[in-house]
């Protein structure tokens, strides 16, 4: 059996979640031996989308895949990158276009070959206490589908100089960026043994229920995020309050301070030969 690493890492949160990414990344991807690292960046521009320096910062501190959910679309100059960056994603279940409407830029899921071995990265948005796009297990289905070959073969699955890949018993890893802990679990379970590991993200609280579920998918409702701890979600924690207490929607601002910064996810051991987990720890 040859096992290998997948570290997921959850939302980077403004500037301090940018330094704590590139302060720790590295050095836990050598200590961990890590083979392949997600990075959820869409809270990167100050804890409201992404930009081309963000993007390409996270790229540089060590994530192969950077993921995204509601708050992909702030920046609109952004949305080029999503168009151009292979390994830049954003939720799959958008609504796809029509006649009459031109269809959103970026892709939902892609495939990367590394040493030797095709990792495949599906990123999906939830509905439940979120906008209703389309239906994230039906769109689970339909790349599934893709992945084994049933449907169209003009995918979006290509290494990272463009080529195809060869992906047999490829590992699958899941961003799925949803509000409701209850679909999160929901979708692990719909996903278990289709796919390596579901993790969580949005919420910005880790989670201490990472397993291994029923069919051999690694699973976390919430990986957390990477910033300023010592906050409310990344966000400063007096202007959080006086939004509870107030019910003013006072403009959100990233968490100031010196207090050291912390990454959280998980890091799953995954048999390469038949993409099960094997273990999934947090970090």
């Amino acid at each position: 059996m040859k096992v290998v690493k997948a570290a997921m890492i959850g939302d980077v949160v403004g500037a301090f979640g940018l330094e704590t990414l590139e302060a720790q990344l590295p050095a836990l991807i050598k200590e961990q031996q890590i083979d392949f690292v997600t990075v959820n960046g869409e809270n990167a521009a100050e804890g409201f989308g992404i930009t081309e320096a963000d993007f390409r910062r996270i790229i540089a501190a060590g994530a192969d895949i950077v993921t995204s959910g509601n708050h992909v679309w702030e920046k609109r100059e952004f949305w080029q990158i999503l168009e151009t960056e292979r390994n830049m994603l954003r939720p799959a279940n958008y609504p796809s276009g029509s006649q009459i409407i031109q269809t959103i830029p970026g892709n939902g899921f892609t495939c990367i070959e590394k040493k030797g071995i095709s990792w495949i990265v599906i990123n999906l948005q939830g509905r439940e206490l979120m906008t209703p796009i389309d239906c994230p297990f039906q769109s689970l289905d339909k790349i599934i589908y893709m992945i084994e070959g049933k449907a169209a073969e003009n995918h979006p699955l290509v290494s990272a100089d463009g080529s195809s890949v060869p992906f047999a018993f490829p590992i699958i890893l899941i961003d799925f960026h949803a509000e409701s802990s209850r679909e999160k679990e929901s979708l692990g379970y719909y996903a278990d043994g289709r796919v390596s590991l579901i993790a969580g993200t949005h919420t910005h609280v880790q989670t201490a229920d990472e397993k291994i579920l029923p069919r051999g998918s690694a699973y976390i409702t919430d990986l957390g995020m990477t910033g300023n701890t010592d906050s409310v979600i990344g966000m400063d924690p007096q202007i959080c309050l006086e939004r509870a207490h107030k019910q003013v929607l006072y403009h959100m601002e990233t968490a100031a301070g010196e207090s050291p910064g912390k990454i959280h996810g998980v890091i799953a051991e995954i048999d390469a030969e038949t993409g099960k987990a094997v273990s999934v720890k947090r970090i």
